[in-house]
């Protein structure tokens, strides 16, 4: 049964139509809902939809089960099965008290229904927007009749409309549309939906009264809702703290493998521990698979991410750029920007990555010995320079590249003193800013662009064109700079996945054979590169990032004081997430210093866990994570394709450069030591 015919035969269930009329589009998330207040309106609906299931029946003394037959529906068959496991009859409230820590299980399948029925989105970084095809889907059905379906008249005549009517007008209300707004007068956000005088107030509580079941369900949450030892732990423990002896002496330390060593660190101390440097405030960390949960589906509740941020944009003369946005704007300007970043937009300028890549493999020389970071650095950046901004920057990289090292080293890492950032050298660097914005704007005219694809510079331009307040000129040097500042992300991804694939011959071979029959016939296309495809070449690169994460970490500012696994986190906190850890963790990752590309085939599916987070988590997942997938896998495909790369020194061990990024050592060099095949002119 597709999406559309499964949306004519079937209506929505409370808990669904719950999650719609709470979700804030602006933001890409629910509305202003405290999280433990929003279990309690979920596990209510999921009751209301028991009681009008005719499975359980409730008034404002007790709850009891009328009927256990299972209803077909995985969000409320649990939740039944467990009040008929219940030997002790019990009240509403207990109930909701008792199941709230399930709502988020309830969340997750009900967003994840409402994917499948395409009418919502769901965008990296865990936003949500209702699906263009479903609000030009129409009001009916395409029945010959013209009729209205019973899942469209309830469902599709959208429900925030269709309780708008209800509020502010005197159309008398159906049971489910009652216990809708008695819930989600619980949550107190009707006033950021609608504006409401007296009037309309007066409705709300009038309807509020109206049902006996919807009543009985709205006042057991709202007791739960005003229990404040319910809503976080009131038996926080002492965050311990880690010696600065045990940090020095670390063997992780020594060869700069951050995952690791905040993976040891984790399984000695817990999900949440502190280090005391001297001279300087304390640093609190969090790592762990459940942190990395709850920091993905929690995180934009109490942490915020301009705070840490703000000093490192000043240096380019910006405010309000992309990574340091919370909220609204934030997703506002990811929805506005994803088309640059996406996978689409670089499948679409194939044939030109070729070109650059093959253009710049034109000048290795077999015999010849490349510093590792440099080479992948500089073969990344002459594709994306010309890809994103239209203009060569290879004379330019190096000096953008070491300025912006240094501004995170010295505003971010805070490892250097700020005078650093204006010695002679570095302000004779920042000067490659501005002529990286002449050359930009010199030619992105609309003369010079007609007939060009689109890229990301032009996407940038127009939306400053469009609202100079939202993306202010002032802006645009740090906005278009960070296009090729992505070279050192992708680039430094790139010589670790060289380096894995030169270090295992075997696994060199299979890359080859997979680029073989990809190029045997010419340039292939995007659809060419389907899952079975690139089987072996994807997997290897998902093993890559797991091992040699490039953002190992993240910093926030908690903005509401938070818990996180019993742990009490003040306002005002700096915390450092540690999302790659779980890398390195046996639990998680079995045997994790093995390089194994198996671990993402079934019945392992190791990275379908909180645990795999190589771009980040939350509302800051990497924008441009699938164009990274693709471009990497092009890169190395094409490397194996053409030459065979040796390590050097052919003993060297790994070892990690790891400020202000993950990068391998600059001893890590690659020798070309066979080229396969000619490339072509």
């Amino acid at each position: 049964m597709t999406g559309t015919e499964s949306l004519k035969t079937q209506s929505l269930s409370l808990p669904e139509e719950l999650i719609l009329m709470l979700l804030n589009e602006e933001n890409g998330y629910f509305h202003q809902v405290p999280g433990w207040d929003l279990n309690c309106a979920v596990v209510g609906a999921v009751l209301a939809e028991l009681s009008l299931l005719s499975r359980i029946d409730t008034d404002r003394e007790s709850l009891f089960l009328v009927d256990q037959t299972k209803t077909g529906n995985p969000v409320l068959d649990p939740i039944l099965q467990e009040i008929a496991s219940e030997p002790v009859q019990r009240n509403t409230q207990y109930w909701i008290e008792r199941l709230a820590p399930r709502a988020e299980s309830v969340i997750d399948l009900t967003l994840d229904r409402l994917v499948r029925l395409k009418i919502l989105d769901h965008h990296d970084g865990d936003f949500y927007t209702l699906a263009p095809t479903f609000l030009h889907r129409g009001l009916y059905d395409d029945s010959e009749e013209g009729t209205v379906g019973p899942f469209i008249n309830r469902s599709i005549s959208f429900i925030k409309t269709r309780i708008s009517n209800v509020i502010f007008t005197d159309e008398i209300p159906d049971p489910r549309d009652i216990i809708v707004i008695c819930l989600v007068n619980t949550c107190d956000v009707f006033r950021f939906m609608f504006q409401l005088d007296e009037e309309a107030e007066g409705r709300i509580k009038s309807i509020c009264q109206m049902d006996l079941i919807g009543r009985s369900i709205a006042e057991a949450v709202e007791q739960n809702i005003a229990s404040p030892l319910l809503q976080r732990s009131h038996l926080t423990k002492q965050i311990p703290r880690v010696s600065l002896r045990q940090l020095l002496f670390n063997s992780h330390v020594r060869n700069g493998n951050v995952p690791a060593l905040f993976a040891e660190l984790t399984q000695q101390h817990g999900p949440v521990f502190e280090i005391r440097p001297p001279f300087a405030k304390p640093m609190i960390f969090i790592a762990g698979p459940q942190v990395n949960h709850w920091v993905h589906r929690h995180g934009r509740m109490y942490l915020r991410a301009r705070d840490y941020f703000a000093n490192f944009e000043k240096v380019y003369g910006a405010s309000g750029v992309l990574p340091s946005l919370d909220g609204a704007d934030h997703f506002r300007l990811r929805k506005a920007m994803g088309p640059a970043y996406s996978r689409g937009r670089l499948v679409g300028q194939l044939d030109q990555l070729y070109q650059h890549a093959r253009n710049y493999m034109a000048n290795w020389k077999v015999g010849d010995s490349y510093s590792a970071a440099r080479l992948c650095r500089r073969m990344i950046n002459a594709q994306i320079s010309p890809l994103s901004v239209s203009v060569d920057s290879q004379d330019l990289i190096d000096d953008l590249i070491k300025y912006k090292e240094r501004a995170l080293t010295t505003h971010i890492m805070k490892a250097l003193p700020k005078f650093m950032l204006n010695t002679p050298g570095m302000k004779r660097r920042a000067k490659a800013v501005d002529t990286l914005l002449e050359r930009i704007q010199s030619v992105h005219t609309p003369a010079q662009r007609a007939g060009c694809p689109r890229n990301l510079a032009d996407d940038w331009l127009s939306l400053h064109a469009s609202d100079p307040q939202f993306v202010p000129e002032s802006n645009l040097r740090f906005a278009l700079s960070a296009a090729l500042i992505a070279s050192v992300y992708l680039g430094d991804a790139l010589s670790f996945a060289v380096y894995a694939m030169a270090s295992q011959p075997a696994l060199y071979e299979q890359i080859r054979r997979e680029a073989d029959a990809l190029f045997e016939n010419g340039n292939p296309d995007g659809e060419a590169f389907t899952p079975a495809a690139i089987d072996v070449t994807h997997r290897f690169l998902m093993e890559c990032m797991r091992m040699y994460p490039i953002v190992p970490m993240s910093m926030r500012d908690v903005m509401n004081l938070c818990v996180v696994e019993g742990y009490e986190i003040p306002v005002g906190s700096r915390v450092y997430i540690a999302q790659t850890a779980p890398h390195y963790m046996d639990d998680v990752f079995p045997d994790p210093f093995t390089f194994d590309i198996d671990r993402y085939l079934p019945p392992r599916n190791e990275h379908r866990s909180p645990g795999y987070a190589p771009y980040g988590l939350g509302t800051h997942t990497c924008l441009g994570s699938r164009w990274m997938e693709m471009q990497l896998a092009v890169n190395v495909l094409m490397i194996a394709h053409y030459f065979t790369l040796e390590v050097s020194p052919a003993n060297y061990k790994l070892r990690f450069s790891p400020l202000p990024s993950m990068k391998p050592s600059k001893k890590l060099k690659f020798h070309i030591a066979e080229q396969k095949r000619e490339l072509p002119v």
